[in-house]
């Protein structure tokens, strides 16, 4: 218990003088902290109404979202606010912590790749470097399992743009075979338009180093990158968003109840990854308003070259 805390519980029946002694404190301390417990009922009262509007944040009832920890939930406290409304990071981490509100975190995911020594191989072209930029030039993937309660898995392919981290394209199905991860890219192909002179990079899996994928990629005039074969730093980004989806659905959960519910529940994700969700990378702000941006700050560069 606080020492100035005991000593007001106790002050009628033993004295303040007595007390301060008995707890080592100076009474000028304790009748400063007297002094002080209006403003720090009003911070409590404060904290408190702060803690709920974080836990409308974190609601996916409220179209919250229960992973954000203290960085992405202060930027959707300050969107839009004004100086004086605006909220410390430190405070918002404080609170955060002292009323039980951490984000989801993430367990370590389950390997899914599976090797294909004889496959093709291909030059790394990104070397770890998941700087964001441009759009539509540099792309990662990477599949990850999505698991269902009678023991029955889906499987989940993804492309991800680097240079805005939006979730270009990705697609399920219940087996890892080639005809996955054409589809995700094919889908990353319709969403941009074109993919052309794009890098594709992903590990050495059986299904990117086919016959059919390089076919594939061949038609859309994108190139194949690859990391090393055995790490999995040279695909983190790709890994991490996949593991972020799966860890983040489940919640803690073993599997999803059944193959329907995990198809709406990806799809809801996808759709909030690139136009709700804020990401670090690119300035706590959505995939989709980082493209926009970009695209007016181009246009805007192009004008006046012009």
């Amino acid at each position: 218990m606080n020492r100035f805390q005991f000593v007001e519980d106790h002050k009628d029946a033993y004295g303040v003088k007595r007390l301060c002694e008995v707890v080592e404190i100076a009474r000028s301390s304790f009748y400063a902290w007297l002094a002080a417990a209006p403003g720090r009922a009003a911070r409590a009262a404060e904290d408190a109404a702060l803690a709920e509007r974080i836990r409308v944040l974190q609601d996916p009832a409220q179209g919250g979202d229960r992973a954000y920890g203290a960085p992405r939930i202060t930027a959707d406290l300050n969107d839009g606010a004004t100086p004086t409304e605006r909220v410390n990071h430190k405070r918002v981490a404080r609170v955060m912590r002292e009323h039980q509100l951490a984000g989801i975190r993430l367990r370590r995911r389950v390997k899914t790749t599976i090797p294909d020594q004889s496959g093709r191989k291909y030059p790394d072209l990104i070397g770890r470097d998941f700087s964001i930029g441009e759009p539509n030039r540099r792309y990662v993937g990477d599949i990850t399992y999505l698991p269902i309660a009678d023991g029955s898995n889906l499987y989940l392919a993804t492309c991800i743009d680097l240079g805005s981290r939006k979730l270009a394209g990705w697609q399920i199905a219940d087996h890892m075979r080639t005809e996955l991860v054409e589809d995700a890219l094919r889908a990353a192909a319709r969403d941009r338009g074109s993919l052309a002179g794009a890098i594709f990079h992903s590990d050495h899996g059986s299904v990117y180093t086919s016959k059919d994928y390089a076919a594939l990629c061949k038609e859309l005039k994108v190139t194949q990158s690859m990391g090393a074969i055995g790490s999995s730093a040279d695909n983190s980004l790709a890994e991490s968003v996949n593991a972020a989806l799966k860890r983040e659905l489940l919640e803690g959960r073993s599997a999803f109840p059944d193959q329907a519910t995990a198809y709406r529940a990806v799809f809801r994700w996808a759709s909030r990854y690139n136009t709700r969700r804020r990401h670090s990378a690119i300035g706590q702000i959505t995939p989709n308003s980082y493209e926009a941006a970009h695209a007016a700050a181009t246009s805007a560069t192009l004008a006046e070259a012009a």
